[in-house]
Protein backbone atom coordinates (compact mmCIF):
# COMPACT_ATOMS: atom_id res chain seq x y z
CA UNK A 1 0.00 0.00 0.00
CA UNK A 2 1.45 3.31 -0.85
CA UNK A 3 1.50 6.47 1.41
CA UNK A 4 -1.66 7.96 0.09
CA UNK A 5 -4.18 5.00 0.01
CA UNK A 6 -3.80 4.94 -3.05
CA UNK A 7 -3.89 1.16 -4.93
CA UNK A 8 -2.92 0.71 -8.60
CA UNK A 9 -6.20 0.74 -9.90
CA UNK A 10 -7.38 4.24 -8.50
CA UNK A 11 -7.62 7.16 -11.07
CA UNK A 12 -4.88 10.06 -10.51
CA UNK A 13 -7.89 12.56 -9.93
CA UNK A 14 -9.31 10.83 -7.02
CA UNK A 15 -4.99 10.16 -5.55
CA UNK A 16 -4.52 14.43 -5.85
CA UNK A 17 -8.14 14.80 -3.89
CA UNK A 18 -7.03 12.23 -1.30
CA UNK A 19 -3.12 13.95 -1.34
CA UNK A 20 -4.89 17.25 -0.91
CA UNK A 21 -7.16 16.30 1.89
CA UNK A 22 -4.13 14.86 4.08
CA UNK A 23 -2.33 17.40 3.60
CA UNK A 24 -5.17 19.65 5.57
CA UNK A 25 -5.03 17.44 8.14
CA UNK A 26 -0.70 16.60 8.13
CA UNK A 27 -0.33 20.93 8.12
CA UNK A 28 -3.32 21.39 10.66
CA UNK A 29 -5.46 23.32 8.62
CA UNK A 30 -8.70 23.21 10.70
CA UNK A 31 -10.18 25.51 9.25
CA UNK A 32 -10.77 24.16 5.65
CA UNK A 33 -11.73 20.48 7.33
CA UNK A 34 -14.39 22.27 9.37
CA UNK A 35 -15.52 24.27 6.02
CA UNK A 36 -15.34 20.92 4.01
CA UNK A 37 -18.07 19.24 7.31
CA UNK A 38 -20.60 21.59 6.66
CA UNK A 39 -21.94 20.22 3.33
CA UNK A 40 -24.78 22.92 2.43
CA UNK A 41 -22.44 26.17 2.85
CA UNK A 42 -20.13 26.21 0.12
CA UNK A 43 -16.90 28.23 -0.14
CA UNK A 44 -12.93 27.94 -1.17
CA UNK A 45 -12.12 24.76 0.66
CA UNK A 46 -15.33 22.79 -1.21
CA UNK A 47 -14.60 24.36 -4.50
CA UNK A 48 -10.60 23.36 -4.02
CA UNK A 49 -12.51 19.34 -3.82
CA UNK A 50 -14.05 19.92 -6.86
CA UNK A 51 -10.95 21.19 -8.76
CA UNK A 52 -10.08 17.31 -8.47
CA UNK A 53 -13.17 15.96 -9.96
CA UNK A 54 -12.10 15.32 -13.93
CA UNK A 55 -15.64 15.84 -15.26
CA UNK A 56 -18.84 17.94 -14.17
CA UNK A 57 -20.94 14.98 -13.64
CA UNK A 58 -18.39 13.14 -11.27
CA UNK A 59 -18.50 16.70 -8.63
CA UNK A 60 -20.70 15.87 -6.17
CA UNK A 61 -18.82 12.42 -5.48
CA UNK A 62 -15.30 14.60 -5.26
CA UNK A 63 -17.17 17.24 -2.34
CA UNK A 64 -19.04 14.57 -0.78
CA UNK A 65 -16.00 12.25 -0.24
CA UNK A 66 -14.27 15.57 1.03
CA UNK A 67 -16.77 16.17 3.27
CA UNK A 68 -16.76 12.36 4.79
CA UNK A 69 -12.63 12.37 5.41
CA UNK A 70 -13.53 15.94 7.36
CA UNK A 71 -15.98 14.06 8.93
CA UNK A 72 -13.24 11.09 9.62
CA UNK A 73 -10.90 13.56 10.50
CA UNK A 74 -12.32 15.96 13.20
CA UNK A 75 -9.76 15.96 16.34
CA UNK A 76 -7.20 14.08 14.05
CA UNK A 77 -3.57 14.96 13.72
CA UNK A 78 -2.54 12.76 11.43
CA UNK A 79 -3.94 11.58 8.52
CA UNK A 80 -5.46 8.26 7.94
CA UNK A 81 -5.60 7.02 4.33
CA UNK A 82 -7.19 3.94 4.91
CA UNK A 83 -7.47 0.57 2.83
CA UNK A 84 -9.82 -1.62 0.91
CA UNK A 85 -13.26 -0.81 -0.31
CA UNK A 86 -15.83 0.02 1.96
CA UNK A 87 -17.11 -3.13 2.20
CA UNK A 88 -13.88 -4.58 4.00
CA UNK A 89 -13.64 -1.29 5.89
CA UNK A 90 -17.30 -1.84 7.48
CA UNK A 91 -15.86 -5.66 8.66
CA UNK A 92 -14.18 -3.27 10.91
CA UNK A 93 -17.12 -2.08 12.66
CA UNK A 94 -17.63 -3.31 15.78
CA UNK A 95 -16.80 -3.68 19.26
CA UNK A 96 -17.92 -6.37 22.51
CA UNK A 97 -20.27 -8.13 20.43
CA UNK A 98 -18.25 -8.78 17.36
CA UNK A 99 -17.43 -7.10 14.28
CA UNK A 100 -18.04 -6.91 10.78
CA UNK A 101 -21.18 -9.63 10.19
CA UNK A 102 -21.18 -10.56 13.55
CA UNK A 103 -22.07 -7.21 14.68
CA UNK A 104 -25.80 -6.63 14.00
CA UNK A 105 -25.69 -2.97 13.41
CA UNK A 106 -22.95 -2.97 10.93
CA UNK A 107 -25.09 -5.69 8.67
CA UNK A 108 -28.14 -3.56 8.80
CA UNK A 109 -26.06 -1.01 8.31
CA UNK A 110 -23.58 -2.28 5.42
CA UNK A 111 -27.46 -4.23 3.96
CA UNK A 112 -29.05 -0.61 3.55
CA UNK A 113 -25.92 0.68 1.88
CA UNK A 114 -25.59 -1.82 -0.62
CA UNK A 115 -29.49 -2.48 -1.51
CA UNK A 116 -29.37 1.54 -2.59
CA UNK A 117 -30.48 2.51 -5.92
CA UNK A 118 -28.85 6.08 -5.54
CA UNK A 119 -25.30 6.96 -3.78
CA UNK A 120 -26.22 6.55 -0.19
CA UNK A 121 -24.89 9.37 1.03
CA UNK A 122 -26.40 9.38 4.58
CA UNK A 123 -25.62 5.92 5.33
CA UNK A 124 -22.25 6.36 3.86
CA UNK A 125 -21.58 9.11 6.47
CA UNK A 126 -22.96 7.22 9.42
CA UNK A 127 -20.36 4.34 8.37
CA UNK A 128 -17.69 6.53 8.36
CA UNK A 129 -18.84 7.80 11.20
CA UNK A 130 -19.04 4.42 13.01
CA UNK A 131 -15.83 3.73 11.72
CA UNK A 132 -14.44 7.02 13.39
CA UNK A 133 -16.02 5.82 17.02
CA UNK A 134 -14.52 2.24 16.46
CA UNK A 135 -11.34 4.06 15.82
CA UNK A 136 -11.02 2.11 12.90
CA UNK A 137 -9.29 2.86 9.53
CA UNK A 138 -11.39 4.02 7.05
CA UNK A 139 -11.71 2.67 3.64
CA UNK A 140 -9.05 3.96 0.94
CA UNK A 141 -10.44 6.95 0.15
CA UNK A 142 -9.23 7.03 -3.45
CA UNK A 143 -11.13 3.62 -3.87
CA UNK A 144 -14.06 4.73 -2.27
CA UNK A 145 -14.20 8.10 -5.02
CA UNK A 146 -13.56 5.84 -7.60
CA UNK A 147 -16.09 3.07 -6.62
CA UNK A 148 -18.66 5.79 -6.43
CA UNK A 149 -18.25 7.07 -9.76
CA UNK A 150 -19.17 3.63 -10.88
CA UNK A 151 -21.62 3.25 -8.35
CA UNK A 152 -24.47 3.13 -11.12
CA UNK A 153 -21.98 0.63 -13.54
CA UNK A 154 -23.81 -2.58 -14.35
CA UNK A 155 -20.55 -4.18 -14.91
CA UNK A 156 -18.64 -2.44 -12.11
CA UNK A 157 -21.31 -3.90 -9.43
CA UNK A 158 -19.89 -1.81 -6.95
CA UNK A 159 -22.81 -2.14 -3.89
CA UNK A 160 -22.41 -6.15 -5.08
CA UNK A 161 -18.52 -6.79 -4.26
CA UNK A 162 -18.96 -4.47 -1.31
CA UNK A 163 -21.62 -6.57 0.01
CA UNK A 164 -18.59 -9.50 -0.89
CA UNK A 165 -16.28 -7.71 0.98
CA UNK A 166 -18.30 -7.20 4.17
CA UNK A 167 -19.78 -10.77 4.39
CA UNK A 168 -17.32 -13.18 3.05
CA UNK A 169 -14.08 -14.09 4.50
CA UNK A 170 -10.57 -12.58 3.58
CA UNK A 171 -9.07 -14.84 1.74
CA UNK A 172 -6.61 -17.12 3.33
CA UNK A 173 -2.92 -17.21 2.64
CA UNK A 174 -0.55 -20.30 1.83
CA UNK A 175 0.92 -19.87 4.99
CA UNK A 176 -2.47 -20.13 6.77
CA UNK A 177 -3.96 -22.96 4.37
CA UNK A 178 -3.45 -26.70 6.75
CA UNK A 179 -0.90 -29.16 4.09
CA UNK A 180 -2.33 -32.34 3.48
CA UNK A 181 0.07 -33.55 5.49
CA UNK A 182 -1.16 -31.82 8.62
CA UNK A 183 -4.65 -32.31 8.09
CA UNK A 184 -4.09 -36.30 7.25
CA UNK A 185 -2.10 -35.76 11.40
CA UNK A 186 -5.29 -33.80 12.89
CA UNK A 187 -7.43 -36.57 11.55
CA UNK A 188 -5.62 -39.56 12.54
CA UNK A 189 -5.13 -37.62 15.90
CA UNK A 190 -9.26 -36.87 16.16
CA UNK A 191 -9.71 -40.65 15.67
CA UNK A 192 -7.44 -42.19 18.09
CA UNK A 193 -8.82 -40.06 20.85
Amino acid sequence: MTTTGAGPGTSESSAALTAWLASLVHNHDYASLAELRRPRVHREPHFRALWYSPTEAQREVYGQVAFLFAVYHQGRSKPAFGYGSLGEAARRIGGGTGRGPDNPGAARLVDRIVSSRRVPWRHLQHAIARLRACDQQPPSWAQLVDDLNRWHDRKARVPYEWGVAFHMPPARTAADRPTSSTAAASLQKESTT
